[in-house]
């Protein structure tokens, strides 16, 4: 990995910062102190609401499989399809809700907002489940159902403003040009994943549990009643926060668009002009400025003139090539997607066909298994934080002990391992089904426990810690700093095609393998299906998918901050 110049050495000597913060304000646009405002103080409110949110959201995903497959009557294929796609809008849709907010109405005033949409489509969702769910046919009532999708996709739209500001904001309570806050906003990172996967933890174990066994009505309107009090606890904390100035010339989108206008345009200045151009001028002295070098002619006019208008600054050029340098990067990310998505669907489903009993008259609901991943994510950030970091940055002399890259990529290994657990638990599945006769007998529990599962669940929740935080860190790092919103916007922009990406993948298996009537890969019985090769095929992309994000990363070329 070419470069890692994010928070400077921290031997080094630097100057006494003034305690005026420069750049930011407070809520009323007055100066602030570095003291009395930002910092770990305010990023505690901002957690907080963050945990409230993860719990409303995840309360909803974790188990909508089981809801559509249950009380809506759909097939594991169909219900499958729907999980995937909603998905993978709630993941995409971040990227307007980051828009909105780096371009019009800021990072604070969109998470109030979309918190509000978020307490309405709740609401909406708990009263859904009152209504009466199959006509006197025996039929799923269409008004119902659509009502119920209405008040699902207004969850999706909520979501999408909430998720990519909030963290943002939470990021930039810190200073990155002072080494101990820039240090902090690091641990932020890890931090922050280890507060909403332990509440994470918490919904699936209980909240599950609730949806199970007590009602829909109820496991819905507890994370109403949570998102009501984020809201609260947010607004609490307004005081406390550092709201970053926004400049006064050309928004963040036009000076990267018209970067690539202005290029497009010039596309007949020969190579030679435009380095004539840099070596008179002194632009681009930055390493790595000769990547993407068609991009350079922005800095030239057509017409040989150097107005203010015509051409583009250095500044403005080095913020497209930023944006051009993490495509690659996200397109290499998008098998781990498809592999991230497998938890709340597959996974869920085969803990329904095995021995769920825990202890003697309890028996564990199966998407709670998801939350052995919050579980071993709670467990392992510690460690991650206070022992491999220091050994690392002993070893490696970077802040952050290794680089974001090489911690996305440690993270996709794992998540390959993963697949293969559990292609291999699956084929066990399997046999005991052959063995004890259950082929044909897809509601009878299976003699296997369902603590099998565990290791993949388990080995899940490690690789999050290194390539979900590393591309949440990555992603808002590398992008131009107005555009921090919507570099997380693109972090989760992953996982919304890669929930994409895999229903279409399960639905091109299921019309494969299931034609002339055979048994598919995804059969309702599951006993007849295959989800071991399904699995085994995951595993290979996923190691195909390393080898790429290898070529890619090896050559990249980390922003270079000024302190």
């Amino acid at each position: 990995m070419a470069i890692d110049d994010l928070c400077g050495d921290s031997e080094a000597e630097t100057p006494l910062l003034s305690e005026t913060l420069y750049g930011v304000v407070n809520f009323k646009g007055l100066p602030v102190l570095r003291s009395t405002s930002g910092g770990w103080k305010a990023a505690a409110f901002i957690i907080t609401v963050e945990v409230a949110e993860r719990f409303a959201y995840y309360g909803i995903n974790s188990n909508l499989i089981n809801y559509l497959t249950g009380p809506l009557g759909q097939s594991t294929v169909t219900a499958a399809e729907n999980v995937n796609l909603w998905s993978g809008t709630a993941s995409l849709l971040p990227l307007l809700g980051a828009f909105l907010a780096d371009s019009f109405l800021g990072r604070y005033r969109t998470i109030v907002l979309a918190s509000l949409i978020y307490v309405l489509g709740l609401s909406l969702l708990t009263f859904s489940t009152i209504l009466p769910v199959t006509t006197s046919d025996g039929e799923v009532a269409r008004p119902q159902l659509i009502f119920f999708f209405f008040s699902l996709y207004l969850v999706a739209l909520a979501q999408g403003g909430h998720k990519p500001c909030v963290q943002a904001f939470g990021a930039d309570q810190f200073d990155v040009n002072d080494p101990e806050e820039c240090k902090a906003r690091s641990s932020f990172f890890n931090w922050w994943y280890f507060a909403f996967s332990a509440g994470l933890f918490v919904t699936l174990f209980i909240l599950n549990y609730v949806q199970d066994n007590v009602g829909w009505v109820l496991g819905f309107g507890i994370p109403c009643i949570a998102m009501l009090t984020a809201l609260v606890i947010f607004l609490i904390g307004t005081w406390t926060y550092r709201f970053s100035i926004r400049r006064e010339e050309r928004g963040p989108f036009l000076r990267i668009g018209r970067v690539f206008i202005v290029a497009v345009n010039n596309w007949r200045i020969t190579p030679s002009a435009v380095t004539s151009e840099e070596e008179a001028c002194g632009t681009l002295p930055c390493h790595g400025s000769d990547q993407f070098s068609f991009l350079n002619k922005a800095l030239i006019a057509s017409n040989g003139s150097k107005e203010e208008g015509e051409v583009c600054s250095a500044a403005e050029v080095e913020e497209a090539k930023a944006v051009l340098r993490l495509v690659p990067i996200w397109a290499t990310c998008l098998i781990f997607a498809i592999v991230f998505a497998q938890s709340s669907t597959f996974f869920t489903k085969q803990g329904v066909t095995m021995d769920r009993e825990i202890l003697p008259g309890f028996y564990v609901p199966p998407a709670s298994l998801q939350s052995i991943i919050s579980l071993s994510i709670v467990l392992f950030i510690p460690i991650y934080d206070r022992i491999i970091v220091p050994v690392a940055r002993a070893f490696t002399g970077k802040p952050s002990g290794i680089t974001m890259l090489q911690r996305i990529g440690t993270g996709m290994l794992l998540s390959a391992i993963s697949m293969v657990i559990a292609a291999f638990v699956e084929m066990k599945r399997l046999k005991v089904a052959r063995d004890c006769g259950l082929i044909d007998m897809p509601n009878v529990t299976i003699p296997m426990s369902i603590w099998w599962l565990v290791p993949q669940y388990a080995l899940f929740g490690i690789a999050d810690v290194f390539a979900m935080v590393g591309l949440q860190e990555f992603f808002y790092d590398q992008v131009p700093q107005e555009l921090r919103s919507v570099g997380l916007s693109l972090y989760l922009s992953i996982f919304g095609v890669g929930s994409f990406l895999s229903g279409f993948l399960i639905s091109a298996i299921e019309n494969v393998t299931g034609k002339d009537n055979r048994h598919s890969w995804f059969s309702s019985n599951l006993n007849r299906a295959h989800l071991d090769y399904f699995y085994a095929l995951l595993a290979a992309l996923s190691a195909v998918e390393l080898s790429v994000f290898w070529f890619f990363s090896k050559s990249y070329v980390y922003k270079t901050r000024s302190t």
